[in-house]
């Protein structure tokens, strides 16, 4: 049974960095729709102190989710040496497609349909598929991709996570700061080495009371326009939620790869806020009786990046392997992990060793 290493990887990260003081004109309401008194300058401090969420990335006007998307792809396909015409299968991964400046999300022709499109493929037998998965999307799209390898139904695969949340978040919602635009993707192909590559996966979905944790929804200002969608959370019971059941899955995943965690030399965990990722870190070292560890072991982006979804991880892989974050780097024959956790509510994990 072949094994699926990735051979190539890219991201794209909008130019337009977004700071605090771009939300001061903001007037925030709480999640029952009552206008917050304070200071909007009081509300984005108290913020950044929860989340380390000091900027953002935020595409401008004129691109979209399939230009960024694009722009990965093409540094992917690039970096693994490979042309494009011997893909197999595109699989992209996002929440909203192809949001218009207006809010407004298409996903028709599909957005793996367009990037094939944009980059010229002619092969008729490279098959285009959307992931929508909420923010696990870009790692269940990878553990689809090694489902097709396995079953030697596809040999290289372009695997794109990539979302613009900037212009589907309610200007009144306080949660709209967490949010941001980016892209990443990655090149995975068969190989015959055995016990390199995605050793191991595992998903959950939970999709009872879960189910709307994360979920569209008009704006918390009742006086606004009521019938536009904007994504909406409930932090807490998201929170609860993830610290429960994420770090159980990692170490699910981990000793399904018939290792410990002493054997991980890294964990790519979906950059949702900070403080929730620090206590999933915490309490997945406690399930192995650790209480001491570096905390390198799981490096952060949000806090220069914000939360771009199924991008966060694809986007922290690239940097890293190419080098591109101080102190941060993956180990020769080395194993990671990649975990995430969002909208159903759904979780997921691979433990990936490097050839």
């Amino acid at each position: 049974m072949p094994n699926t290493i990735i051979i190539g990887s890219g991201s794209y990260l909008p130019n337009r960095v977004i700071g605090r003081d771009f939300f001061l004109d903001s007037e925030f309401y709480t999640e029952d729709g009552v206008k917050i008194d304070k200071p909007a300058e009081e509300t984005i401090a108290k913020f950044v102190e929860i989340t380390e969420i000091e900027n953002r990335r935020f595409i401008d006007d004129d691109l979209s989710n399939s230009k960024i998307g694009y722009e990965a792809a093409k540094i992917a396909i690039e970096d693994a040496k490979i042309d494009a015409e011997e893909l197999d299968y595109i699989i992209y991964a996002s929440n909203f497609g192809e949001v218009t400046v207006h809010g407004y999300a298409d996903f028709m022709p599909t957005m793996a349909a367009r990037v094939k499109n944009k980059l010229g493929i002619k092969n008729r037998k490279c098959v285009t598929y959307d992931m929508l998965f909420g923010c696990p999307g870009w790692v269940e799209a990878m553990i689809l991709a090694d489902n097709l390898i396995k079953a030697n139904a596809a040999k290289t695969i372009l695997v794109i996570g990539a979302e613009t949340l900037s212009r589907v978040t309610d200007p009144h919602d306080r949660n709209r700061m967490i949010f941001a635009d980016g892209a990443g993707a990655v090149v995975v192909k068969a190989t015959d080495d055995e016990n390199v590559g995605i050793i191991a996966h595992n998903t959950i979905c939970d999709n009872g009371i879960e189910l709307d944790y994360l979920a569209n929804g008009p704006s918390i200002n009742k006086e606004s326009d009521q019938t536009r969608l904007f994504v909406r959370m409930q932090g807490r019971k998201i929170y609860e939620y993830a610290l429960k059941n994420v770090p159980a899955a990692i170490k699910e995943t981990i000793e399904d790869a018939g290792l410990s965690i002493e054997d991980i030399n890294k964990i790519l965990i979906h950059q949702a806020n900070a403080k929730m990722d620090y206590a999933m870190i915490e309490r997945l070292h406690k399930l192995y009786d650790v209480k001491d560890y570096d905390h390198a072991i799981s490096p952060m982006t949000i806090q220069m990046f914000g939360n771009s979804s199924v991008a966060t991880i694809p986007t922290m892989y690239d940097l890293i392997i190419k080098g591109k974050m101080e102190g941060q780097s993956f180990k020769d024959k080395g194993n990671i992990v990649m975990t995430s956790v969002g909208a159903g509510m759904n979780i997921n994990a691979i433990v990936y060793r490097f050839p």
